[in-house]
């Protein structure tokens, strides 16, 4: 029990008007993220292919997070990172088409399964599950909304 009290599964999906290669190229490029997504306050690179990066929604946590490519895949549209620090497991983008078949559309799928690693975070994962699970929620919506605006920018310019 004590195993799955911390352990979280996140699964979001996000359709958004813009064709899935570009969709797919900014989310490869996260040390830009904090530019569109307001709860990513910090990406820093620590090698080529490894970051860390704070992050902090509405509740008054900051998470600290390590995340090391997993994997690459622009032609299947994946892009994989393993997690270390407050949190330890892995997180996935799935950029596909959205099926309208006119390309100029997109579906990224975000899929993270973590377990808690901080004190903190270990001792509250059960009475403040509802919490944790409407926090990341709420920065989910924040994050595809920056994308979208981030997205159109980007295209208005071509």
């Amino acid at each position: 029990m004590t195993a799955a009290r911390h352990r979280f599964v996140f699964r979001s999906v996000w359709r958004l008007s813009a064709p899935p290669e570009a969709v797919y190229e900014v989310l490869e490029r996260a040390g830009e993220y904090p530019r569109w997504w307001p709860q990513v306050r910090e990406v820093r690179a620590l090698e080529e292919s490894s970051g860390s990066a704070r992050i902090r929604s509405v509740l008054p946590l900051d998470l600290r997070i390590t995340g090391r490519a997993a994997r690459r895949d622009p032609a299947a549209g994946v892009l994989e990172m393993e997690i270390t620090g407050d949190m330890e497991g892995w997180a996935r983008w799935t950029v596909t088409g959205d099926g309208a078949g006119d390309g100029r559309g997109a579906v990224a799928v975000y899929e993270q399964r973590v377990v808690v690693r901080r004190a903190l975070l270990r001792r509250l994962a059960l009475p403040a599950r509802p919490l944790f699970r409407a926090n990341h929620a709420a920065m989910m919506r924040a994050g595809r909304r920056g994308l979208e605006r981030w997205l159109a920018r980007g295209l208005d310019d071509d």
